[in-house]
């Protein structure tokens, strides 16, 4: 059985990439259609810039939508602690950075402390 060939919104990655982010704008949801269609910030411009010459560019521009001249690159995103690196395939295209990175660490449970439970009030603290 082939594997079936990705397509958004009925293009192929390689005709999304000879798109314009305008015309690219158009086969997004609203709320990314509408950031794309205000206009990029410098921040978001400049980083498309960077990825053009290089592979590793570091941002913290979470909220950016991920268009389609991003693909096959290497992005690194700041969690609010350290950066951390995304690669960029074509299933990411049309979200954000901050949905691929998280920010929070999940809750790892352990034994209880002492005083916690009713059996670990006699214990001796030293």
């Amino acid at each position: 059985m082939a594997k079936k060939e990705f397509t958004y919104r009925g293009h192929s990655p390689e005709q999304l990439k000879k798109m314009s982010i305008k015309e690219f704008a158009l086969l997004l949801p609203s709320r990314e259609r509408r950031t794309i269609l205000r206009g990029l910030t410098d921040v978001e411009k400049a980083l498309l810039r960077k990825l053009e010459k290089r592979d590793n560019v570091k941002t913290h521009a979470r909220e950016m939508v991920i268009v389609p001249q991003m693909i096959g690159k290497t992005i690194l995103v700041h969690n609010g602690k350290e950066y951390m690196p995304v690669l960029v395939n074509e299933e990411m295209v049309g979200y954000r950075f901050g949905e691929f990175v998280h920010t929070r660490k999940g809750v790892k449970h352990n034994s209880p402390g002492i005083g916690a439970s009713a059996s670990t009030k006699s214990v001796a603290v030293k």
